[in-house]
Order: structure tokens, then sequence, then C-alpha cells
């Protein structure tokens, strides 16, 4: 039970700003511990592991959603409200992810190692909305938005016909 009062991630902003994060956060955490099913499925979930899950999402909220959500004493029931109220913040976040994809070029950064750094942050906000971008994807992104003076290089990156882009960001960081 100790283990269960120390924080194990950033708690819920009421905001909702991480929501995204905490979900995920909170879904491995209580799966680890044995208490997946006083969320998903609560009539699988003893009432002890009932508590403990509730203690535990209960522990990782903000002050301000403890006092709103005060009266639930169902993890079930407190999952799904805290769904309800910021599962639309997907589509908030999948529509900024798409616009920063669509404007992600390659020649607007210093280093190929701030670009990947940008790539995979973006690819992981797809991904995490349910966009699956995958190795091609990021293969043409990165070689349509060479830079105009890098036509002839970007050509013969293509004519080494990866199929990774890790084998490409690989390369373009030995030559820079």
């Amino acid at each position: 039970m100790s283990d269960i009062m120390k924080r194990k991630f950033v708690a819920l902003e009421i905001s909702g700003k991480n929501y995204m994060t905490w979900v995920l956060d909170a879904e491995i955490h209580l799966d680890v511990m044995g208490l997946g099913d006083a969320i998903k499925d609560k009539d699988k979930a003893s009432t002890q592991d009932c508590v403990k899950a509730l203690i535990f999402l209960r522990h990782h909220l903000d002050e301000g959603l403890k006092i709103e959500y005060l009266t639930v004493k169902d993890p079930f029931v407190l999952w799904n409200g805290l769904k309800e109220r910021y599962d639309n913040l997907k589509l908030v976040t999948l529509s900024q992810a798409r616009y920063d994809w669509a404007h992600l070029r390659l020649q607007d950064f210093k280093s190929v190692s701030e670009y990947n750094s940008v790539m995979f942050r973006i690819t992981s906000k797809l991904k995490l909305c349910g966009d699956n971008i995958s190795d091609y994807d990021m293969l043409e992104k990165t070689y349509t938005t060479f830079h105009v003076s890098n036509i002839v290089l970007q050509q013969q990156y293509r004519e080494k016909g990866f199929t990774k882009y890790s084998q490409l960001i690989s390369l373009l960081l030995v030559a820079e």
C-alpha cells in the first residue's frame, strides 16, 4: 500500500493539458499493479482492488480535480468522468499535430538532431491520437523538405533506397 502513496507520474492538471499522457501513465501503472480491471471492467475487479485504484487515481489528480470529484467512490466512474471531460482534447492535439506535420521542414532547422527531435515529438502526438505515421511517411517528409540548394543530395539519399527513417537520419547526422 505504501507504493500507492508515492506519486509515480505527474498529476492530471485541472486544465486537462496533460490528459493524454496522464491516461497512458495511469493505465500502465494500474495494469502493472494488477488494478487495470477497476477502470476497464469493474465487474472483474475486487472491492479491495477498486479502493486501491481509486486511491491511486486520486493521488494523481490536481487538488482542484480532487475536490470536484470528491464524492466519486468508484474508480470506473471517476475514470469515465475524466474521459468524458477531457477526451475531446484529442481533437485539439490531433489538429495541432497535423498542422505541425504539414509545416515540418528539414530546411528550417539548424541541425539534423533538432529536426529529428521535432519529427519524433510530432509523430508521437499523431500516433497517440490514432494517426499512423510510417517510416515511409517520415522518409518522404524528410526528402521533400530538403533545402532547394540540396536537390542533388536529396536524390542521392533517395537512390540509397532507405526503408527505415533511422537509417536516413543516421547518415544525415554523420554527414553533418
